[in-house]
């Protein structure tokens, strides 16, 4: 935390190089001071401007039932795909109104996972390597985004209610501002909350109780409503334990391991002495399994969640200046996700 808080006073966010060439230089994850305070403010705009949206809930919930239908029959499950299947969808649909039967999601789609698979390669930039493959699949996807921004200009039409009406409605933005921000969007939704979702999966086959508790939380929701009817958000405020679930799967998964920062100056911290331009791991993993914080810290157990204190012990969303803008969108598109996913699947 004293880290994290200390953010452009301390400490800067500082990226591997090769990371750059694929994030692309105003990627959230790499800018700093100013831009960085600009461009998250506008990624929260964003996402609340779409969440106050009529159409808001119903899609996420849309694409949860659609997904647990194209289960039916199926000897087997690739969950972990199926989960960035899903997820992918639902951002392309909250950042640019695009569906997920479009030709245009499924070209993002197959570029994104060539993005992906360089994201962590060798950075090699030599046609044919992982890494070479990524930065030319980021290209194509961003060359896609700018069509589809200068479509909606050139049919004057701001009226869908997603990420891309709100920054295409800020003035004091670049198109290669409103890419990265539409990218960076794309990037959690795809990766980070369906490895969150495969991740609770895995934890609650290996916990019935919990499990058991999850699925009467929602079928009490669901006897308060009428057949076929949506869940709302006054449902979503019941869904406490699932919330439990949601937290003790970060905490126990670790969604994200630790993030890269360096140190403006030399920096005295209890018995340590940090040089000016040394690079700092912050490490989550390591406060999340910590036996002196957490008690049995290797036990998924959500009930520990019941005790305030625990939020305190945790840093799962980052910290400071740079706490993650989208972590209120993934609890809830998880949320609805097992509604559906413990009501139809045992």
């Amino acid at each position: 935390m004293f880290i994290l808080q200390n953010e452009e006073k301390l400490f800067q966010s500082s990226y591997p190089q090769a990371l750059h060439g694929i994030l692309g230089r105003n990627s959230l994850i790499l800018v700093s001071g100013d831009v960085h305070k600009k461009l998250r403010s506008l990624a929260l705009g964003m996402i609340g401007g779409t969440k106050s949206t009529v159409n808001f809930l119903p899609s996420i919930e849309s694409l949860s039932i659609s997904m647990m239908e194209s289960w039916k029959g199926c000897k087997e499950v690739v969950f972990c795909k199926e989960a960035k299947r899903f997820t992918f969808n639902l951002m392309m649909k909250q950042s640019l109104s695009i569906g997920p039967d479009e030709a245009v999601t499924a070209q993002i789609l197959e570029d994104f996972h060539t993005f992906m698979k360089g994201f962590v390669s060798l950075p090699i930039y030599i046609p044919g390597t992982s890494y070479h493959k990524a930065v030319k699949a980021r290209e194509r996807i961003t060359s896609t985004i700018k069509g589809i921004i200068e479509g909606r200009r050139k049919e004057n039409r701001l009226q869908n209610g997603d990420f891309l009406d709100v920054i295409l409605s800020k003035e004091n933005l670049t198109d290669e501002e409103r890419v990265s921000l539409i990218l960076d969007l794309l990037l959690g939704g795809h990766e980070t909350t369906a490895t969150l979702m495969a991740l609770l999966i895995y934890f609650l086959a290996h916990s019935p109780q919990a499990l058991q508790q999850l699925r009467e939380e929602h079928l009490a929701i669901r006897k308060n409503k009428n057949d076929g009817e949506l869940l709302s958000w006054e449902d979503y405020k019941q869904m406490n334990f699932t919330l439990n679930v949601i937290y003790e799967g970060l905490r126990c998964g670790n969604v994200v391991k630790f993030v890269h920062r360096k140190s403006l100056e030399d920096i005295r911290f209890k018995e340590y002495l940090i040089p000016a331009g040394w690079k700092v791991l912050p490490v989550f993993t390591a406060v999340h399994h910590d036996p002196c914080l957490h008690e049995n810290p290797w036990d998924f157990n959500p009930w520990r969640w019941d005790d305030q204190a625990t939020n305190k012990k945790v840093s799962f969303f980052g910290g400071g200046q740079r706490l993650c803008p989208g972590a209120d969108l993934a609890k809830l598109e998880t949320a609805f996700f097992l509604h559906h996913l413990v009501l139809n699947y045992r």
